[in-house]
């Protein structure tokens, strides 16, 4: 293999060391070189400076074959920690994380539908967060703000100024594709996708360790996909996007209309509320409910094929809150679907996994933007206008 020259060692080698020794868990010297295509002096002299930064550390050795013992080096977690809030609609969630994606620190903060997202309450927020987790300031890495929609303007710059650490602030969606990207530490060859499904359906997709944005900064409009070109009408102007069949919201118009459904469950609270009755309905055994998550994942697994026959996806996420408690009806449908009708299946087999955290999991990738922009710079910024 032609290998890079010491010269070409900057930023961009930097963060792709990092996310080598984060995947790999532990690696020693001379597996980066084989694995990045870069010279043994720039290995050496990055991992030196990873070292003396405190983002990695030395854990140990194994023997090699030609006698000589091969130090493994491995990210040093407790070194620095990211802090990601995301805005939903009736709650802040705020999480800490370190630099593995390893969950620190969490709560759940009620917030009125109605309400303003000022950037003076959000300081407040984390300052008390922050304190009450006792993490030193000096390693906070900043803060990524994350939501389905843009945040009001003057949010950002309000809140740089107040808390003074860099702050981000990037779509929900994406945030918590990074989050599963880097927490499952996955490899950067992989081609990766998450499917976020909320009161929106958002995706996030990961190239080489880096979130794919799109000319605008827009991509993973997933619930904009259109499964029927003569279907139900949306706000965006198309017809049959898969938003209007597959959301938690559209979910729960279904069950609405649902005579037996809405004689017996639960269904004028919020949005939230009702789809969780439904949910919960389903996976104990209601017949009804069960046939309308299932006719939602049907319809998300046709938008799905098509995401993953475009890309050649090999690993698919589903995330969000609208899998925390049926995920399974889910993910059982697009294997199924995926199976039959993926483009690649005859080359490889499409992985769909349920997100281990869906709930939090658009939180802790809010946070985990801020540690990769620390770590691994150049690598993924999260918007920051």
């Amino acid at each position: 293999m032609a290998r890079r020259e010491a010269p070409a060692a900057g930023p961009g080698s930097r963060a792709l060391v990092v996310d080598v020794i984060r995947s790999a868990v532990t690696i020693s010297r001379g597996e980066l070189v084989d694995l990045t295509g870069l010279t043994q002096p720039s290995i050496s002299n990055i991992v030196r400076e990873l070292i003396a930064d405190g983002i990695i550390h030395e854990i140990g050795s194994l023997d090699s074959a030609h006698g000589r013992r091969r130090r493994l080096v491995a990210i040093n977690p407790a070194s620095r920690f990211g802090v990601g809030f995301h805005v939903g609609p009736e709650t802040v969630t705020c999480v800490a994380v370190d630099l593995t994606g390893g969950v620190v620190g969490r709560e759940v903060v009620p917030r009125a539908p109605d309400q303003a997202l000022r950037a003076d309450r959000l300081a407040e927020l984390f300052e008390h967060f922050t304190t009450g987790l006792s993490l030193d300031p000096d390693r906070i890495e900043g803060l990524a703000v994350v939501a389905p929609d843009a945040l009001p303007g003057g949010v950002r710059p309000g809140l740089v100024r107040r808390i003074g650490v860099p702050v981000l602030v990037d779509n929900d969606a994406a945030a918590a594709a990074l989050g599963e990207f880097w927490s499952r530490r996955v490899s950067r060859e992989q081609a990766f996708g998450c499917v976020y499904l909320g009161s929106e359906i958002g995706a996030g997709l990961v190239f080489g360790g880096a979130l794919f944005r799109g000319a605008g900064f827009g991509a993973g409009a997933f619930g904009h996909l259109s499964i029927h070109d003569r279907g139900r009408p949306c706000p965006c102007g198309n017809r049959g996007c898969v938003q209007q069949y597959a959301s938690m919201g559209a979910t729960v118009l279904a069950a609405r209309r649902n005579p037996a459904l809405r004689d017996r469950l639960a269904l004028d609270g919020s949005e939230s509320s009702a789809y969780e009755a439904i949910a919960r309905a389903a996976v104990n055994g209601d017949a009804d409910a069960y046939a309308v998550l299932d006719e939602a994942a049907g319809r998300l697994g046709v938008a799905a094929t098509s995401v993953v026959n475009l890309l050649d996806l090999g690993r698919l996420v589903l995330t969000g809150p609208g899998v925390a408690l049926a995920g399974s009806i889910f993910a059982r449908r697009l294997r199924t679907h995926l199976d039959r009708t993926a483009h690649s299946r005859r080359q490889h087999r499409v992985t769909v996994e349920i997100s281990a955290q869906p709930r939090d999991a658009a939180g802790i990738g809010a946070a985990v933007l801020v540690i990769q922009a620390s770590v691994a710079p150049g690598h993924t910024p999260g918007r920051t206008p």
